[in-house]
This record gives structure tokens, sequence and C-alpha cells, in this order.
């Protein structure tokens, strides 16, 4: 009886839309005014300390294994919980006492390889052809996914104004998408790293069908082993990789890679408020060894390492549109994934990208690009950003 008090309390508070909860005894009640947006089913009780203790790991183990059922969108449900201050789901002074993650290149390696080397296939059947796996950037309403993530490589290149026959290094290169433009589109000599298996390969044998030997390198590579210097510098998702203790080092790296008055555009996740970074479902089965910093942290480190703003744009609902595509892409495959995944990894992913994109609608994380110069600001670029439309239109 106690437990079901303290359950009728937890979650009486953790939405601001109404919601009905049927409970493992058969019980229904719903919280909030008027016709329940979602319907929420619990088949199996789960002990309060867990519940109150790791709230986002517990609950998303007991969807993924069939214990708690929905009826309605996870995305409106979760953005909800984001919405409603004080929710016991994002307000978890847990959070701040996770323990440190080690992130040692050898570690990194096995971090960036349990997520990204599931398989190529896994990948490919939900993104575009061009296989990226970043928000992309919709010019237009009515922009197709992969015409959004070809808009995000040129905005990123050009933002960097750069030069034809000059270097440039993308650190975390994925399938290479970003590479293969930088020496076709803008006449670059361009060289990704990656500590990904799968994606090296891939970016390999792309080289090869593209005829750009000579043109575009791709390193098995830990960033933090790389020492040689570059005129533009990008990085597309690397930086939540890094974990809280070597941002400052990550943004030094950059610097470093730098000739002088190069520029480098930083593209990632971050929050504009300050709050824990990490979530331990992600951690556990997503990203794992994930760390989001704030704005007010990545801008600390730049200034550190040397480097200076010269832009930053936020893209949030463009991710929010990003993974809205990639969901309704998935739940296209969800069959093909259960046979060859299974049911819980189905489950998993299905909710990792409605909970994803919840958080982008609702604000509590936003994707930001940080253009910085290793010179004063704005060295070597226009006086104004319309260098940047300008081109995008030509």
């Amino acid at each position: 009886m106690l437990e079901k008090t303290v359950y009728r309390e937890l979650l009486s508070h953790a939405f601001d839309i109404p919601v009905s909860v049927t409970y493992w005894n058969g019980k229904t009640e719903t919280y909030g005014d008027g016709d329940p947006k979602a319907k929420i089913e619990i088949k199996k009780e789960i002990p309060i300390k867990e519940m109150t203790s790791k709230p986002t790991l517990v609950l998303a183990e007991a969807y993924m294994n069939g214990d708690i059922e929905i009826d309605g969108s996870i995305q409106e449900l979760v953005a909800s919980a984001f919405r409603q201050s004080g929710s016991f789901l994002t307000n978890n002074p847990f959070l701040k006492h996770l323990p440190k993650i080690s992130h040692s290149e050898k570690e990194s390696e096995k971090d960036i390889q349990s997520h990204y080397d599931i398989g190529n296939d896994f990948y490919q059947m939900w993104l575009d052809k061009s296989m990226t796996y970043s928000c992309a950037y919709f010019e237009h309403d009515d922009d197709t996914l992969e015409q959004a993530q070809i808009n995000k490589d040129r905005h990123i290149l050009h933002k960097l104004n750069p030069v034809a026959g000059k270097r440039l290094l993308d650190i975390g290169s994925g399938w290479g998408t970003l590479l293969f433009m930088a020496a076709e589109d803008f006449g670059l000599h361009a060289t990704g790293i990656t500590l990904s298996q799968e994606q090296y390969d891939f970016t390999k044998e792309q080289i090869a069908k593209r005829h750009l030997e000579g043109k575009v390198d791709v390193l098995l590579e830990d960033y933090r082993e790389v020492n040689e210097k570059f005129d533009y510098v990008t990085s597309v998702g690397m930086f939540e990789h890094v974990g809280k203790e070597n941002l400052g080092l990550y943004f030094k790296k950059v610097k470093d890679f730098l000739e002088p008055d190069g520029r480098a555009l930083i593209h990632g996740i971050t929050g504009q408020h300050v709050g824990a970074g990490v979530d331990p479902f992600l951690n556990k089965y997503i990203f794992h060894g994930g760390y989001i910093p704030n704005m007010a942290e990545n801008l600390t480190h730049v200034m550190d390492a040397g480097l200076q703003l010269t832009d930053l744009e936020p893209l949030r609902r463009h991710y929010q549109k990003t993974l809205e595509i990639w969901y309704a892409n998935y739940m296209k495959v969800l069959d093909k994934v259960q046979a060859k995944y299974g049911v819980p990894f189905s489950r998993m992913w299905s909710l990792y990208l409605q909970a994803s994109a919840a958080s982008f609608e609702a604000g509590n994380i936003d994707v930001m690009q940080y253009l910085l110069t290793n010179a004063p600001s704005g060295t070597g670029l226009p006086m104004t950003r319309q260098y940047v439309y300008q081109k995008e239109q030509d």
C-alpha cells in the first residue's frame, strides 16, 4: 500500500499532460485534468528504490523487456516530463553522483565500437543513403533527409570559407560524407579520424569507388595520437564522446591541429542549462561514456585553449526534425530489426529515437555549431555572416 501511495505521488507530478496509469494489480488512475494524452501500463511492480534512484534506466529496461507498455506518443510523453518542473524523471539528484567513467584511449575505442560497430547493415536500414548519423540542416521545410544532410555538410564547409588546395581534418569522421564533399566540391585535401572499424572500412571503400586516392585519407586512430597541422578542422558529434574530464584536452588538440590563422567548425550536442550531462540509460545502452557539456563549459574550454569564437549557431529544431524522420524510417523496418537483433533491442532503439526527439523538442538539450579561429575572431573571413548564405544560394 505504501509503495502504491509513493507511486501515485511520483507519477501525479511527472508530466504536464494528462496521463492514465494502469498498475500491475489492474487498477487504473488518471493524473492531470482532461482526457489522457498517453496511457501507461505497468505490468510488473518496480521497487520504489529503483524508480527513484535511476528512473530513466529502470523504466527504459522495463519498456525494453515488455514490462511497461505505452499507448500514445513516447516523444510527447517524454517531452512532457522535461517540461514539468520537479518531475522525478528529470530532477534526480542521483545523476550528480554517477561514478566517473574512464576515457582512456582504450576505453574510448571500446565505447565508439560498441555503438557504431553494431554493423553498417543496421544503420543502412533507417539512415539516408549518405549514411550520415548526425543532425541534418533543413534549409527548406520540404527538404528530404538526404538533402538536409547534404545541406549540413555544405553549411559547415561554407562557414569555414575554405580555399581549394588546403588541408582539412575531420575529427570523428563517421562514414566520410563530409570528407568526400570537402574533396569533390571544395578542392580540399581531407583527412578523417575514426575509432570505428566499420566506419573506417566503409570510408576506404568509398575513397576507392570515388577515385579519391591522394585527396581523401582516413585514419583508424585516436585523435589524441595525431600530431599534424591543418588549415581547417571540422568535428561533428564528437565532443559528446570524449568525457567531461577530457573536454579541455579536446579543444586544446583542436588548436594544436590548426595552422596559425586556421579555422575550426565544431558541431555537437550542447545543453543550454546547467545539468548532469549524463543519463544512465544512454550510458549503459546507447552512448557508453557519453557526456553532454553545457554551453558555458565549452566556451570556457575554448578560451582556455587559446581559440576565439567567431560564430555560434543553435540547431535544436533541426535535430528534433532529423530524429523524427529517423524514427519514421526506423518504424518502417521494425520487423526486420526485431528479426535480426531481437525485440528488446528493437524496443530500445525505438525508445531512444523518440526520447531524444523529445529532449530536443523540450529544449532539454540543443545542438550547436561553434566557428573558432586560431587567431583573433573572424580572421580570414568576410565582415558579416552573409557570405555563408550567399554561398549556399550559388
